[in-house]
């Protein structure tokens, strides 16, 4: 029952991800999002400094923190706002989510039958490569059906 409310969690972010991931790669202009809206509606740091109620040095300070990556969540949603714009915040994975458990999953199958096979071809006793890759496989399905917790210990 927890693996099927885990997996039912794993397919609804995924779901989430999709319309972000083609966005994963795509680099904020050099001086910031606010800096670039800001300019491209013709708005001067005074003005924009007028809507969120701040100088206009504080606009230019918030504009450097966000293109230096140390702008607040708080910050940002304010200038988006004045701006007409949302922010939009997401995690997106390199890979999908299912993926990364599973090659998780195979790092530990591999760090539980290495150590094994290895001992056991010390001892004249090793199995072959198709009966080690069929436990490794085994050990994967069986820590992907389990809880997945287990995976990041």
């Amino acid at each position: 029952m927890a693996r099927d409310y885990s997996q039912l969690k794993l397919k609804q972010v995924e779901e989430l991800l999709q319309p972000l991931r083609p966005l994963a790669h795509a680099q904020p202009p050099r001086g910031g999002w606010v800096r670039a809206v800001r300019e491209a509606l013709g708005m001067t740091a005074a003005q924009l400094a007028a809507r969120v109620r701040v100088t206009r040095q504080s606009v230019r300070d918030l504009e450097h923190s966000e293109a230096t990556g140390k702008i607040t969540l708080e910050s940002l949603n304010k200038l988006a706002a004045a701006l007409g714009c949302r922010v939009v915040y997401a995690l997106v994975p390199e890979k999908p989510l299912d993926e990364m458990q599973r090659e998780r999953a195979r790092r530990i199958a591999d760090s539980l039958v290495k150590p094994v096979a290895h001992s056991m071809r010390l001892e004249a006793q090793s199995v072959s490569e198709r009966e080690e890759k069929r436990q490794r496989d085994e050990i994967v399905r069986k820590l992907l059906e389990g809880d997945p917790r287990k995976l990041w210990n």
